[in-house]
This record gives C-alpha cells, structure tokens and sequence, in this order.
C-alpha cells in the first residue's frame, strides 16, 4: 500500500506538472483540462465540444507539446474527406509491388478535428483503431502504438453541415466534454496574451511526460481499489439509465435508451482516476460522482418527448444521482 501511495502522488504530481505546462497557453478551463487528463491516466478517448474558437484544439496541441518522443498527427474532418485518407491505403508500384502507406491514425496522438463535419462512412474507419487499437488495410491488420488517445473536437448539432455521431462511435469515448465560455476576468487576460497570434513553439512548454510513463501512470490507475459498495454504487447508476422507474426517477419517461456496460466499465476507470488526482488510493463515491455526467451524457438517449421539451442528458444524471443512494 505504501508503494502504491508513493506511486499515486509520484503520477500525481506529473499530471499537475502537465496541466501546468497546458495553462500557459490555456487560460482558465481547469475543469476541461482535469477531464482529458483523466482520459489519457484511463487510455481513453475524449469528445470536446463547443462553439468554434474556445481554444479546444489548442488545448490537444499544447497537450501533446508535453509528451516528448510522442508523434502527433491531426485530421480535419471534412464532407469530402474518405475513409482510406485516415487508415491508410495498398498501392502499386511496378518494381515494388502492392505496399502499404500507413494513414494519419498511426500517432500515440490524434486530434480529430471537426469529427461531425465528415459523413458517417469515414467516422466509421475510426472504430476499430479507438476500441480494438489495431487498424486494417487491405488483408494486413496493423497494431496502434501502445499509447494512443484520439482527443476529437466537435460542434454543435444545431449548426449547419453537420452529421451526428452514430451510437456506436460515441461509445467509444470515455468522455464527452462541454467547452464553455470563458470567464470575463480570464478574457481580459486572453486578450493581454493574445493567444491566437502565437506559435506553439512560444509558449515554451516543456516536456513532462514520454509514451513509457503514461503507460506507468494508466497501469497505477488500474491497482487503484474499489470496494464492493462501490461496485455496487457503479452499477446502480448506470441501471437508472435503463430503468429509471425502479429508483423512482420520474424525469426517465423521457429516456429511449440508456448505457451500455461499457459505461459501468469506464465509470469505474474515470473514478479511480479522479482518486489517483486526488492522492487517494482507494475510490468514494464522490469520485463516482465527479465523472458522472462525462460518462453518461453521451450515452443516454432521449426519446421524442424529452427533446421536445429540451429536457437534456445532465439533467437526466443529475435526477440519477440524487435518486440513486450509496451502499
């Protein structure tokens, strides 16, 4: 236990040092940054989301600055773009012969930007690299780097030329993180820094983390315990989303479809992260608590009612965790 203890603060206080490094370009959004953090201590994957210009591909690209000998490959994603231009395509040369050329998804690294402006064929080619970290050209399957993150930006469905996710491709995210606007204060510092002009070699961010350690950190993530109760608390929420009416949530006649169990699964990975952050060993429910709605909202469907009525997802996990009691 003392080993681990020594571990956790140890990875604690690398993780800090990153979100350091982060915020000299990123002014405020410690919330964001903490979520995706969290992500990369679970080898998970995280969906941002916002209006355009909230910085949330400058925060993937200053994250990346802090991982020495990481590649980082970005892909924008737009209506034309195809399945092959991010897998990789089998190509022939007369003296060669057919011989692969590996696509953009070959980085520990990959932002997805826009991922909603691209029609649901090439969202597609990004589900077997995000769940089963190996990619297929042709008749060759080829294995991902071991420590890989797809950090992916969105807008918002109510604009313009957009294709929502399918189900199956949003599962896949740990996380579905809201960007929200800046704070006055810190936009009057945004506007001092003058962010926008500045290349990212003049934040003079340093380099934290390498591939090797972020393996490290996400093996302690796991070794973090998690008692029965726990479990139990777990599994009790993401039942709510199913069978809402059992736990006496009356807002679930709006719910169509609730979360898989890969949503217990990741639960229980983002709490004992959020404990490790916390410089515990051991998870509570408050940690539990904490990462709820990240977990959940993008897995919980409404039905026709509950859209009409602008009922939304949180509001869903907010009746869930009141609802819901601890063991």
């Amino acid at each position: 236990m003392e080993d681990l203890s020594k571990k956790v603060k140890e990875h604690n206080d690398k993780l800090k040092e990153v979100k350091r490094e982060v915020q000299k370009g990123i002014v405020g959004q410690g919330k964001v940054i903490d979520s995706v953090l969290k992500c990369l201590a679970c080898n998970g994957h995280v969906l941002l989301e916002s209006v355009p210009g909230l910085a949330k591909t400058l925060l993937v690209r200053l994250l990346t600055e802090t991982v020495d000998r990481a590649k980082f490959q970005r892909i924008q994603f737009t209506p034309d773009l195809l399945p092959s231009d991010i897998t990789g395509t089998t190509v022939y040369e007369e003296k060669r012969g057919f011989y692969t050329i590996k696509g953009p998804i070959f980085a520990n690294f990959v932002l997805g930007d826009e991922i909603n402006r691209a029609p649901p064929k090439v969202q597609s080619a990004m589900l077997q690299a995000m769940e089963e970290r190996i990619v297929t050209i042709g008749k060759e399957t080829f294995p991902l780097p071991k420590a890989f993150t797809v950090l992916a930006t969105q807008n918002p469905l109510e604009q313009k030329g957009v294709y929502p996710l399918s189900l199956a491709q949003i599962d896949r995210f740990l996380f579905k993180v809201f960007v929200d606007y800046p704070e006055e204060d810190d936009e009057v510092l945004i506007l001092n820094q003058n962010t926008l002009v500045k290349e990212i070699q003049e934040f003079g961010i340093k380099k934290v983390l390498n591939p090797d350690k972020i393996i490290e950190i996400q093996e302690c993530v796991k070794q973090i315990h998690l008692s029965e109760e726990v479990k139990e608390y777990i599994v009790d929420i993401v039942d709510a989303t199913r069978y809402p009416s059992n736990y006496g949530i009356e807002e679930g006649r709006y719910v169509r479809w609730g979360a898989s169990p890969r949503a217990s699964i990741y639960l229980a990975l983002a709490a004992k992260a959020t404990a490790m952050m916390n410089e515990r060993t051991f998870v509570v429910p408050t940690d539990v608590r904490a990462i709820a709605h990240q977990v959940l909202r993008h897995r919980i469907v409404l039905n026709y009612e509950g859209k009409a009525k602008g009922i939304s997802a949180d509001h869903i996990v907010d009746c869930i965790i009141d609802n819901v009691p601890v063991h």
